[in-house]
């Protein structure tokens, strides 16, 4: 589900009161542990976390003119989507994770290779998701994105 959306503001007010009370506080983690210089907008119709231009001037090497995506935050039909591009491409980053969910959900984790699914959003487990975001700063996002993604 693609928002058209402006602002992170304009696609939480979208939201039916279930889902928008559970993206809210994801947000809020999110936002809580972000490391500094990341910045937050929309992009590919969700609430998205990017490295600015005025930090990486190259920019997404898919679309130059985007900034450098690092995480996504959605409301889809059937589950929220949590996409983090640092389990993508950081094998040590992927094998803290799994390792860490059981001990954070009793549900089976549901996961593509940079897309976290909930489908029960009372299991989305917050803490662990905000110790996640806390663990890449701006520049080692950037050297893990030129040395593993951009090529």
């Amino acid at each position: 589900m693609i928002s058209k959306a402006k602002t992170p503001e304009a696609y939480l007010a979208e939201l039916p009161p279930e889902r928008k009370e559970v993206m809210e506080k994801l947000r809020r983690v999110v936002l809580n542990n972000l490391p500094e210089g990341f910045e937050e907008t929309m992009n590919y119709g969700m609430i998205g976390y990017v490295v600015p231009h005025s930090i990486y001037q190259d920019g997404y090497h898919c679309s130059p003119e985007l900034p450098l995506p690092f995480l996504n935050l959605a409301s889809q039909k059937n589950h929220i989507g949590f996409y983090h591009m640092g389990i993508y491409s950081d094998p040590e980053l992927l094998e803290w994770f799994t390792t860490e969910f059981p001990k954070h959900s009793k549900r089976k984790l549901d996961m593509g290779k940079s897309c976290i699914r909930f489908k029960n959003p009372n299991d989305i487990p917050y803490e662990l998701l905000g110790e996640l975001v806390s663990k890449i700063s701006v520049a080692d996002w950037i050297r893990t994105y030129e040395n593993t993604v951009k090529r």
